[in-house]
């Protein structure tokens, strides 16, 4: 019988990206750490899936933030006021969109058909 499941925790087991993001977001960490510590328990997270006895191992799942926004960065819609110019979205500009800096805000979350999972506006 062949195994699927839709989604995986992705914080880890301690809270691994929780702890890794606020040490980016309160500039104590650089954007290689976090990459690094996403990385890493991004193939922990299919290693203990493939362990169990998962066939169908899910790809996609992983957020640093989540993956309205992630869909929002994935086709470009990044509203002028964050200057981005094309190519790669780097973290900066990604983590701008969903929490603003000093100097844009974020971009506005609308609940849709009274779901739970906020959208984003530009």
């Amino acid at each position: 019988m062949a195994s699927h499941i839709v989604g995986y925790p992705r914080m880890g087991p301690k809270r691994e990206l929780k702890f890794a993001l606020e040490s980016f977001w309160d500039g104590k960490s650089s954007a290689e750490d976090l990459e690094k510590v996403a990385t890493d328990l991004r193939a922990s997270i299919w290693k203990q899936m493939a362990d169990a006895g998962i066939k169908y191992i899910p790809s996609n799942t992983f957020s640093y933030y989540d993956q309205v926004l992630d869909t929002t960065a994935m086709l470009g819609a990044v509203p002028d006021r964050y200057s981005w110019t094309g190519g790669e979205i780097n973290l900066s500009t990604y983590f701008s969109m969903a929490r603003g800096n000093a100097t844009v805000p974020a971009m506005e979350m609308t609940k849709w058909f009274d779901t739970k999972q906020p959208l984003y506006r530009p």
